[in-house]
């Protein structure tokens, strides 16, 4: 194997493979990536078994191969380089001579035999805009439990219908769901699947990196998930398992409600969530004729307490919640207002964002469990 390429689309591409090399393995081909040169095409994969990722690059082929590469270091290496072309020799023992101009290094790889096989990419069931999918996961991710052991929901749930996109997660305390109106042409199915959290960051990234305009080609085979992006594809294996019932959670009666200002909620939460009890985070929320009270208390910090004067004509109602829960919300909102709805202290509320004019277009719902105060 022989090529010689560019630094800037050679780092462009590695850059996108650096979120799923394995870096603390007991596999060492996993921090390896795989260089095959074919044509004149340079396609670099890189897997931790559960997720990979094939992204290729415009290069001279001197000679056509394959070899593996210390994925780490050739990204620093290749970050530190000159804006020039990047020559590549595949010796012996696996070796990988590298030349800039006058400029030598050799790194040790390994046999391209002990690089996992990935599986092909199946037709393609629906395009999805980028941008769309990008804002369904930017509203969902935070939701997604971190303990390893509730297996089904370390991802979200991907809903797709002829005419709607939907988009569920879930840590068993609060729910954040989303759903889109987007026709799918040539699909008249519907499907849902469990999309795992870190293949969701790396289909975010891969989003944005196509452009607003751009669209995702979405397929699956019986245990994987498969997104095309031009000229990257993004393979992970299916979450297996039930997805909890959400629309049993969703509130169906919560009938007092206050209309709030996004930035001044946000804003009054920050600040009294810093005298909050750090374990807990719980912050008492109590709706009145005056507004809404937000207030915290701890041994350790002392009390906050402020008003956020808005009509209010439902009757007094107090109930806790864990701040930072709401304050991920608040964060993924956009520019709008928020209208909290409550049915009583021991039921879950709602958030959801309304905006300007009234309408809810994006039709998001975030449900949190209340907390004793």
């Amino acid at each position: 194997m022989e090529f010689s390429v560019k630094k800037f689309d050679l780092l462009e591409e590695l850059q996108y493979t650096q979120g799923v090399v394995e870096r603390k393995t007991t596999i060492p081909i996993l921090s390896n990536l795989l260089v095959e040169a074919k044509g004149n095409r340079l396609t670099i994969t890189a897997t931790d078994l559960e997720l990979s990722i094939r992204t290729s690059c415009e290069a001279k082929i001197k000679k056509e191969g394959a070899g593996t590469i210390p994925a780490k270091k050739l990204l620093e290496l290749v970050r530190l380089l000159p804006e020039e072309e990047i020559k590549f020799k595949l010796l012996d023992n696996h070796w990988v001579h590298i030349t800039c101009d006058r400029r030598n290094y050799k790194l040790v790889g390994m046999s391209k035999e002990n690089f996992p096989a990935l599986p092909n990419f199946p037709h393609a069931m629906v395009k999805v805009p980028a941008a769309l999918l990008s804002d369904l996961i930017a509203k969902t991710t935070f939701a997604i439990s971190l303990e390893e052991s509730r297996y089904t929901l370390n991802g979200a749930l991907l809903v797709l219908k002829p005419n709607l996109v939907r988009m569920v997660a879930t840590d068993g305390h609060r729910l954040a769901m989303v759903e889109i109106d987007h026709k799918f042409e040539g699909f008249s199915n519907e499907t849902s699947v469990l999309v795992p959290k870190k293949a969701m960051t790396e289909v975010q990234r891969l989003a944005q990196g196509i452009g607003e305009d751009g669209l995702v080609e979405f397929g699956q085979d019986e245990s994987h998930l498969f997104f095309q992006f031009g000229g990257r594809l993004l393979t992970s294996r299916k979450l297996t398992g039930q997805f909890p019932n959400y629309e049993a959670v969703l509130p169906r009666d919560a009938n007092k409600t206050l209309v709030l200002e996004k930035e001044e909620l946000q804003a009054a939460l920050r600040r009294v969530a810093q005298l909050a009890d750090q374990r807990t985070h719980a912050v008492k929320f109590m709706l009145s004729n005056e507004g809404m009270e937000v207030s915290s208390s701890s041994p350790d910090y002392g009390e906050a307490k402020e008003v956020i004067g808005k009509e209010y004509k439902g009757e007094t109602i107090a109930i806790g919640f864990n701040a930072q829960y709401l304050l991920d919300f608040l964060a993924a909102a956009g520019d709008c207002q928020i209208s909290f709805e409550l049915k009583d202290e021991q039921s879950a509320g709602q958030l959801r964002p309304v905006a300007k004019d009234g309408s809810d277009s994006s039709r998001y719902r975030y449900v949190v469990m209340p907390m004793r105060i």
